[in-house]
């Protein structure tokens, strides 16, 4: 098969040229199998596969030595260019975990602060037989952009870019669900907070509604819902107290300040007596509603204390249930089968 071009020529001075032409660009359904890139495209069954595949590597991290020789002699470079501690160290532990060699590249360091395009690091990175990227980058379809320059045999994984996408997040977030709540056609979901700038939330709905979710509300100000949100098949509310309402899932975002252009919301304190989730409005949801959320976690601002930390929160086990579902997807990228992955 012969791989995708890229427009190399670059003028004076700007080492990016020639790729921001890319960043909206669709990859092919060939594309696609290669990489993960996006939960958009992805089938209730297929994800239920992934999920299936991850359940099995759960038993990994309870061994005495955490270690399956799925990824032996691959090499896994994480290229973050984006300030991560949780996606960044437990892609390092699943790559770990299935015997993958792993190199962290710090970006602060790198040869792109130097003026080297994004796409000339990747090529010389792959240079050094490198046989799968983890890449997290500021730029919409930054991922995609890498994912038509490598050779067929490369595989690129999406960690997060730009207000786009961050599939992995999304799929640990339906594994949790999925482990505390069951089936997904009987469940409530509300997701609640800074939906406008939220590439977890995007990957959420898409997941939600490919594993036919019974209901899927984004709940917010209107300063930070997207227009014609209603469009990806959720309901739109403005009030936390019809939002919550009988939900059997909360997910509460963090707010992006680094992503607003112009406030946004009036102040944080007001933020929080609206939008915050405290005990009281949580008693709003089902009686045995689960809390989570995607981190770094804003305590005061987006979720009270007392909340994060009670006992319908499963924001902790959603860190360990990441490194099962990225151990999934990268031993699902190698051609790995979801048998050879189970405990014995």
């Amino acid at each position: 098969m012969a791989t995708h071009q890229t427009d190399r020529t670059r003028s004076p001075g700007d080492p990016h040229h020639g790729e921001a032409r890319m960043m909206s660009a669709q990859p092919g359904s060939a594309h696609r199998a290669r990489h993960f890139l996006t939960t958009e495209d992805l089938s209730g069954d297929a994800i239920g596969e992934i999920l299936d595949t991850a359940e099995s590597f759960i038993s990994v991290g309870e061994r005495e030595i955490k270690k399956v020789p799925l990824l032996r002699g691959k090499t896994i470079v994480n290229l973050f260019f984006e300030a991560s501690t949780r996606t960044r160290t437990t892609f390092e532990i699943a790559g770990k975990r299935l015997s993958a060699d792993i190199i962290n590249i710090n970006t602060s360091v790198s040869a792109t602060q130097k003026g080297e395009s994004l796409l000339d690091t990747v090529r010389n990175l792959e240079a050094m037989h490198t046989d799968l990227f983890v890449i997290r980058h500021p730029l919409s379809g930054a991922a995609d952009l890498i994912a038509r320059s490598v050779p067929h045999h490369v595989h690129v994984v999406n960690a997060g870019d730009g207000r786009h996408a961050h599939p992995t997040q999304g799929l640990l977030d339906m594994f949790t669900i999925r482990r505390y709540k069951g089936d997904f056609r009987r469940l409530t979901v509300a997701i609640v907070g800074d939906v406008l700038h939220s590439r977890v939330a995007r990957s959420q709905i898409h997941a939600l509604t490919a594993l036919g979710t019974k209901e899927v509300r984004v709940v917010g100000p209107r300063s930070l819902l997207p227009a014609a949100v209603e469009t990806l098949g959720v309901r739109a509310h403005t009030d936390m107290a019809t939002g919550l309402s009988g939900a059997d899932v909360i997910i509460m975002l963090r707010l992006q300040f680094e992503r607003m252009s112009g406030a946004l919301i009036p102040s944080a304190r007001e933020y929080f007596d609206l939008y915050g989730l405290t005990r009281e409005r949580l008693a709003l949801a089902d009686k045995d509603a689960i809390v989570m959320h995607p981190g770094p976690m804003n305590r005061g601002l987006e979720i009270a204390s007392d909340v994060a930390d009670g006992p319908q929160s499963v924001i902790l086990p959603q860190v360990t249930n990441g490194i099962a579902v990225r151990m999934a997807i990268l031993a699902r990228l190698a051609g790995a089968s979801a048998g050879e992955g189970r405990a014995s």
